[in-house]
């Protein structure tokens, strides 16, 4: 389960419904969570970690079933975000993220939210990281929105649990430019942000206006002006797919996610489908089978379109 949405969007998820769709997803299975230090207001970046602290303070018993993916080593308050991951950088984001996360819950996994390319070197980063291990302050160390040749040199210097990308039915990049074979040959679990495409996979946002004010997705490319409705078209197939099935959009395409898991050059990868309701969550969770056969005409209907637009925001960094 991915984070974002409870304190990310203009109006603040309340813990009592936060709490729920938490406990739904160890219910169902879905024990890998993710969240970054800016998921919160430009006044209050670490509203995240803070939602958690509060949940793991109240429920203790809960953060041994959890694996938690904590991605800091970010600098500014949204929007105006940029990379730090200099050594001593690494290190004082590491302890400022394990303050606002309290004392409950140990960071599984921690890692940078985005590699400093062209100022850092990769080994001074997974240095670091390696420290963190090392002196027990976090369990493992992560990577985000990274290339195939930074996940190998970080993988040289400290072993890598695992890797956010963004994979989707409208974003396969990583499945062809060596992200997912690297992570595969490496052991590294990838963590598929935005499985449900910010939700437009999902069939439920079919105009703009759909979109609430001060929403995210109103920068994202994709949502965009003429953008948004030639990639209505996916959507339709989709939908049309999934009605033949008998399931939900969200369920097939969070199964098309979970069909790459060792196929071909893909290791293990983890749809973390973020959403704030806890009806939803149970869904997310309920195993769809997708036969190859399946799989093969969702790739030929892929093949078939071209989705446009950026996959982030065009006019800000790459934290998200």
């Amino acid at each position: 389960m991915g984070f974002l949405n409870f304190t990310w969007r203009p109006e603040i998820t309340p813990d009592e419904q936060a709490f729920a769709c938490m406990k739904a997803a160890i219910a169902g299975g879905a024990t890998r969570w993710s969240t970054a230090y800016a998921y919160g207001p430009p006044d209050n970046p670490g509203a995240g970690l803070q939602l958690l602290g509060r949940y793991f303070a109240q429920h203790p018993e809960d953060a041994a079933k959890v694996t938690l993916f904590v991605r800091g080593c970010i600098a500014g308050a949204p929007p105006l975000l940029r990379p730090a991951t200099s050594r001593a950088e690494v290190l004082a984001s590491a302890a400022e993220c394990a303050a606002l996360l309290g004392p409950n819950k140990r960071m599984d996994i921690f890692g940078p939210a985005r590699m400093d390319d062209g100022n850092v070197p990769v080994e001074e980063t997974a240095a670091a990281l390696r420290e963190l291990v090392g002196r027990g302050e976090v369990g493992a160390a992560g990577l985000s929105e990274v290339s195939a040749e930074t996940i190998r040199r970080a993988c040289a210097v400290v072993p890598i649990a695992a890797v956010e990308e963004e994979l989707s039915l409208w974003s396969t990049e990583i499945l062809t430019n060596g992200v997912a074979e690297v992570c595969r040959e490496n052991g590294v679990e990838i963590w598929a942000y935005a499985p449900l495409g910010y939700g437009f996979l999902t069939g439920q946002i079919r105009r703009f206006e759909d979109i609430p004010e001060g929403d995210l997705r109103r920068m994202l490319g994709r949502f965009r002006g003429e953008n948004f409705n030639k990639n209505l078209d996916l959507v339709d197939k989709v939908e049309e797919f999934a009605a033949r099935k008998g399931v939900k959009p969200a369920q097939l395409a969070l199964a098309w996610v979970r069909a790459h898991s060792e196929v071909g050059n893909c290791g293990t990868i983890i749809p973390i489908p973020g959403t704030t309701s806890p009806a939803k969550v149970e869904e997310n969770c309920r195993p769809v089978p997708l036969s190859a056969e399946e799989k093969a005409e969702l790739d030929k209907i892929l093949a078939s379109i071209s989705v446009v637009g950026h996959r982030s925001v065009p006019e800000m960094p790459e934290i998200c």
